[in-house]
């Protein structure tokens, strides 16, 4: 699994979302998702919605994906 893969994937789930991943085994990524569907949800329903456009990928080819989700807005007061 590579960066690029998972940013498109995000992507693709999420329309509109700006995506940033990192990650050097591949296996382990970190990834900044900032989208307006994040708009009024607690962090847990943010990582769901993240986590759901991966599907099957999470807990198999991606072992581990630590998630910084914000809002346009949270993330333009940075």
């Amino acid at each position: 699994m590579d960066t690029n893969t998972i940013r498109q994937l995000i992507e693709q789930g999420l329309p509109g979302a700006q995506v940033a991943v990192q990650g050097d085994d591949g296996v382990h990524f970190e990834a900044l998702v900032v989208s307006d569907a994040f708009q009024g949800k607690l962090p847990l329903a943010r990582h769901r919605l993240v986590y759901a456009t991966l599907g099957t990928l999470m807990g198999g080819e991606i072992h581990a994906l630590a998630l910084r989700t914000m809002t346009p807005a949270e993330h333009a007061a940075q």
